[in-house]
């Protein structure tokens, strides 16, 4: 894939656990498993605003892989008083392509 430097130069804003990124390679495993080993949380997989962000489209008929993330509700001082669930939809390299103008 073209650029993949620049893509591995600008990191997601991924801020998940070890377990999301576990269930998240494991669902990478069972439709690619070449791409397996290869797979980084922080650079391999974003969100299709993240990846249309950094010039990418996610190529026709792919479909997103599934993960959740934790939201914290804070208050005025910062303190937590509310947590929620809350899919996220992801793409991996090889579901996107470049955008060329």
């Amino acid at each position: 894939m073209e650029n993949l430097s620049q893509i591995m130069a600008v990191p997601s804003s991924y801020r998940g656990s070890e377990k999301t990124a576990a269930k998240v390679k494991e669902e990478i495993a069972r439709r690619w498993p070449k791409l397996a080993d290869s797979y980084d949380p922080r650079f391999t997989t974003r969100t299709f605003r993240q990846w249309a962000k950094i010039g990418y489209r996610v190529k026709q008929g792919e479909k997103a892989i599934k993960s959740i993330t934790v939201i914290e509700q804070t208050d005025s001082k910062g303190r937590v008083i509310k947590k929620y669930p809350k899919v996220v939809n992801l793409f991996h390299l090889n579901q996107v392509e470049r955008v060329i103008l």
